[in-house]
């Protein structure tokens, strides 16, 4: 067995950790192409259907955050691998599902199992790889994920069509196999410098409770109403829990969270770009392939070729972004991935009504080519701004982020589109709001006078940003 300081060990690690994210990636691109035949096959209704993709976002959003304390209490390994094991089950019982609530069950169980894992593959890179090559091992861990990502569609329709819909979750047995070995001959887990925190249950039930609630009425919002009385209630309990969570949180000696975290607002800023960052990809993936559809006539699998000018570029500028990371810190290659965005969909929404995919193929390749530095930047910044002990939680709460950006992205643009018929205002509302995120950015992100390098030293983080 391989240990953690030896020379091959963190390209191990690297390829373990990867591989979930190309995994749980995969899962989501597949599944929303075999959906109209899953329904069709299992006797869903529509709204049922929905809940295949809605399940498994719910209770990953939900228990992220969770997750990633539990990486700090148990040990990465351990939840690591419980994590993976679990997602590989609930892929089996997905792929044997009899009715509609049988697979919305088993794709309840695949969130919870990449809620566990996922903040445990951050955690695990940052502790085998120097602050200084953090940024091209995120890198490289990122164009995993965008190559998984454009190739979803793809490998989703070929199963779907010439084998069946349930082989898409049946591929991801032999790699979760795969990840299990490589992870239990390459990973120890490094002795702890201080004593194991304890759980804190009460925020644990509140945390999820709060958090529940409110990604429910987000995702429900756009199809209840606005104004009914369930989405009301439910927005209202879930702010209500949060802040219950937030006010326990801050009394007590081990907290689940320790929103402190968020004082530093280099911290606090990297999460909101990457939140940012999952809201623009809902705008331009989801609400760009409908117009594509609506506007200019394409068919599906048309749409989702156009669309791969938006994702073949990321491939190309991952590593970049993380060698220019490592290099310049998260200040200017984040700003400069949160200008992109902010362009790129504006761009977008300003040609819209042409209705002319030649004046939106720029756009979509600059769009693309920004992303990698939204996320690889900020991932980086948030890991190397806690000590090794808080690592879990804060690729939970980072993780969490992304989610909540890209639920909170569906139902506003959702909402948006509803009230107006209209895409250019789905695209320029997103525009503005990243455009207001660009000038919170430059006042947060490695701002000297906020929290820079020489601030988080002062406070125990020597790691530099």
């Amino acid at each position: 067995m391989l240990g953690i300081n030896d020379k091959n060990c963190k390209w191990w690690v690297l390829g373990s950790v990867s591989g979930v994210l190309g995994l749980i990636v995969l899962d989501e691109t597949v599944v929303g192409v075999a959906l109209p035949t899953m329904r069709d096959d299992l006797g869903m209704s529509l709204l049922s259907s929905h809940w295949v993709m809605n399940a498994y976002l719910l209770v990953f959003t939900g228990f992220v955050a969770v997750g990633g304390k539990l990486d700090d209490i148990v040990g990465l390994r351990n939840l690591f691998i419980a994590g993976i094991a679990l997602f590989g089950l609930a892929s089996l019982a997905s792929g044997i599902a009899q009715n509609g609530t049988w697979i919305i069950a088993a794709r309840a169980l695949q969130g919870l199992g990449a809620a566990m894992v996922f903040p445990a593959s951050f955690a695990m890179i940052s502790t085998v790889f120097a602050p200084e090559q953090r940024g091209v091992a995120f890198g490289i861990q990122t164009t995993v994920g965008a190559t998984f990502l454009s190739l979803g569609p793809l490998i989703g329709g070929a199963l779907t069509e010439f084998l069946s819909w349930r082989w898409i979750f049946w591929i991801n047995l032999p790699v979760v196999a795969g990840i299990i070995f490589f992870t239990l001959a390459s990973w120890q887990e490094p002795a702890r410098q201080d004593s194991t925190p304890r759980i804190d249950y009460l925020g644990l039930v509140t945390l999820v409770a709060g958090l529940g609630a409110l990604v429910l009425a987000i995702m429900q919002g756009p199809e209840w109403g606005w104004s009914d009385p369930l989405t009301l209630a439910l927005l209202a309990a879930g702010v209500l829990i949060l802040a219950v969570f937030a006010v326990t949180e801050l009394k007590i000696v081990e907290p689940l969270i320790e929103l402190d975290l968020f004082r530093n607002p280099t911290f606090t800023g990297s999460n909101l770009v990457v939140f940012t960052g999952e809201l623009n990809k809902i705008a331009v993936i989801i609400f760009g392939a409908l117009y594509l559809q609506k506007a200019l006539g394409m068919s599906p699998f048309e749409a989702g070729l156009a669309l791969l000018a938006a994702v073949v570029p990321t491939l190309l500028t991952c590593i970049l972004a993380g060698r220019l990371a490592d290099r310049f810190g998260t200040r200017w290659p984040a700003l400069t991935g949160v200008l992109i965005f902010a362009v790129g969909i504006t761009w977008i929404g300003l040609a819209a009504p042409f209705n002319d995919y030649h004046l939106l193929l720029p756009a979509l390749v600059i769009w693309g080519a920004g992303m990698p530095f939204l996320y690889v930047p900020t991932t980086r910044a948030v890991m190397n701004s806690v000590p090794a002990s808080k690592r879990g939680q804060a690729s939970g709460i980072r993780v969490t982020a992304q989610f909540l950006g890209g639920t909170m992205g569906m139902a506003l643009s959702g909402t948006l589109y509803a009230i107006t018929r209209d895409f250019q205002v789905v695209f320029l509302a997103t525009g503005v709001f990243t455009f207001l995120v660009l000038l919170i950015s430059w006042f947060s992100i490695e701002h000297p006078a906020l929290g820079g390098p020489m601030t988080q030293a002062a406070h125990g983080h020597p790691e530099h940003l």
